[in-house]
C-alpha cells in the first residue's frame, strides 16, 4: 500500500498535474492540501475515474484539504476536533481496507492536515500555529490510545530540523523554522510517531517544497516540510518512503511534490 501527501497549491489548476501523478504513482490513499475551493467545485469526476473515492472540507480561495482512497472511506471529523477554527485545515476518515485474499482487513485511520505558515511572527497568526499545534497533539493522544494503524499526514509548515532545509540560516527568522515551532513538532512526535521519511534515510538534502521565488527551485534552495507520521502499528509495516521532486521541474507545477510511503 501507498500513502502520501500532496499540497497541490490550487486544485483546480494542477488536476492535470494531479491525474498524471495518480497515474504513474498509483497510490492507494492521498491526503490533499491547499484545495483553494469549495467542495462543490472540486474535480470530483476526474479524480473518481482515475479509481478513487473522494472526500473533501473544502473553503473558498484559501486553505482546503482533501482524502482520496481506492478503497471505501468515512469522514470522522471535518475540522479539528477541540479546535474552533473558520479555517478548512483538517479532514479525518476511517478507509476501509481489505486483507489478503479478499478477506475482511483492518481500518486505517487517516488524518489529512493544513497546518497553519505562522508568519508573521511573533504575533496572533504564529499565536494560532501554537495553538492548532497543540490541539492537534491533544487529538492526536487520544487516537494513539485507540491503537490502530494511523497517519497524520500534510502539510506540515515547519522545517523538523537544520539538515531540512538548503540554508538554515536564511529560515532562522521564519515560523516555519523557530524554535518554539519545532519543538511543538517535537512533542507531536514524541507521542509515538514515526516520521515515514526520516525512517529510511537520514541524509540531507531531501526537500518537499522550493518557493516560487529567488531561483529557488533551480538552485536546489528546498525545505522540507510535508510529512507522514505514523503511528506504532503502522510504522510497523513501512517498506519505504519517497518524494517525487521530478513534478517541481513540470511547467507551472504547485510548489510542493508528492511524499509517500510504502507499507505491507
Amino acid at each position: 500500500m501507498i500513502i502520501a501527501t500532496f499540497n497541490v497549491n490550487s486544485i483546480r489548476q494542477r488536476i492535470e498535474h494531479l491525474a498524471r501523478w495518480l497515474q504513474a504513482r498509483q497510490p492507494d490513499i492521498v491526503c490533499l492540501q491547499e484545495l483553494k475551493c469549495m467542495d462543490e467545485a472540486f474535480p470530483r469526476e476526474e479524480i473518481e475515474a482515475l479509481g478513487y473515492n473522494v472526500v473533501t472540507h473544502g473553503q473558498k480561495t484559501f486553505n482546503g484539504v482533501a482524502i482520496l482512497s481506492k478503497y471505501p472511506l468515512e469522514v470522522e471529523h471535518r475540522g479539528l476536533p477541540g479546535f474552533e477554527d473558520e479555517q478548512a485545515r483538517y479532514i479525518e476518515a476511517a478507509v476501509s481496507v481489505p486483507g489478503e485474499d479478499g478477506a475482511a482487513g483492518e481500518a486505517i485511520r487517516v488524518c489529512g492536515v493544513y497546518f497553519p505558515n505562522g508568519n508573521p511572527a511573533p504575533g496572533p497568526k504564529f499565536d494560532y500555529k501554537l495553538a492548532f499545534l497543540d490541539a492537534l497533539t491533544r487529538h492526536a493522544r487520544n487516537l494513539l490510545a485507540l491503537e490502530e494503524k494511523l497517519v497524520i499526514a500534510g502539510d506540515y509548515n515547519i522545517i523538523p530540523e537544520e539538515r531540512d532545509v538548503k540554508f538554515p540560516d536564511a529560515w532562522r527568522g521564519d515560523a516555519l523554522f523557530f524554535p518554539e515551532s519545532r519543538a511543538a513538532y517535537r512533542r507531536l512526535l514524541n507521542l509515538g510517531f514515526t516520521d515515514a521519511f526520516r525512517a529510511t534515510t537520514d541524509a540531507g538534502g531531501h526537500y518537499s517544497f522550493w518557493d516560487y521565488q529567488a531561483g529557488a527551485w533551480q538552485r536546489d534552495n528546498g525545505i522540507r516540510i510535508d510529512h507522514l507520521l505514523l503511528s506504532p502499528r503502522l510504522a510497523d509495516t513501512l517498506i519505504e518512503a519517497g518524494i517525487d521532486k521530478a513534478l517541481r521541474a513540470e511547467e507551472k507545477p504547485s510548489d510542493h511534490v508528492p511524499v509517500w510511503c510504502r507499507t505491507r
